[in-house]
């Protein structure tokens, strides 16, 4: 185990050959998606590491946990997640495009997580790993609900993390190409800011969508019972 690695209850996710490591974003959104409907086929899009499908691997009984990466070194980072895990038997990464895999690919999917690039243009670095990782032109909303619309089962669900000021514009969106939010968790640090990001869970089924919202901490390392709660089967020290 690399000094990098990020060890959870479960399994341990290596990181040193991914542009991105793991972060909040990604454990609140593998922890928070919906298994309600007990999904059967589950998809990763962008897996990166693979933290996400990881954790649908240990929190469901689907039979197949497929997952998407398009940059080299986080693809074979992700295959060393899966091989190393007790899960490797029911997951699988496919190195290519969404494009490419959406245009391929027949089978459906009962559950869609994606933690997608999140900055424009103007934020761009030096380091291009980097900036396919995050970074939306790499992964324009249209293309990933488009792709999403096709690849997603009848009674699937499509959850998504995304920064709070792109939430409005990617609902509408994806109710433009019939997808409809069923669930929104707003997401802040602490009592005191603004809301900093939107878990958004999305079906073809058309009912109001149910809204709440989550704080990560009252204090400085003082977690909120709900973030406790949503996260504790994974992390260590909760």
């Amino acid at each position: 185990m690399s000094d990098r690695a990020f060890k959870f209850k479960q399994f341990t996710v290596e990181q040193d050959k991914c542009a991105m490591k793991i972060g909040t974003d990604s454990v609140l959104l593998g922890a928070w998606a919906t298994l309600d409907h007990n999904p059967l086929f589950i998809l990763d899009i962008g897996s990166g590491t693979g933290i996400i499908a990881l954790m649908q691997a240990q929190r469901s009984n689907a039979q197949n946990i497929d997952a998407i990466e398009i940059d080299d070194s986080a693809f074979e980072q992700c295959l060393e997640n899966f091989e190393n895990s007790k899960w490797s038997d029911r997951l699988f990464c496919y190195h290519a495009s969404l494009l490419e895999f959406t245009e391929d690919i027949d089978d459906q999917y009962d559950l869609i997580i994606c933690n997608p690039p999140f900055y424009s243009e103007s934020f761009k670095t030096e380091n291009k790993q980097r900036n396919l990782a995050r970074f939306a032109d790499a992964m324009p909303f249209d293309h990933l609900i488009t792709s999403v619309v096709k690849l997603m089962s009848r009674q699937g669900h499509f959850c998504v993390v995304l920064p709070y000021s792109e939430a409005g514009r990617f609902v509408k969106l994806a109710q433009e190409n019939g997808l409809y939010p069923n669930k929104i968790t707003h997401v802040k640090g602490n009592p005191d800011v603004d809301i900093k990001r939107s878990l958004i869970d999305l079906s073809f089924t058309d009912v109001p969508a149910k809204i709440n919202e989550l704080i990560i901490e009252n204090k400085r390392h003082q977690y909120t019972k709900d973030y406790i709660d949503l996260t504790k089967d994974f992390y260590l020290k909760l």
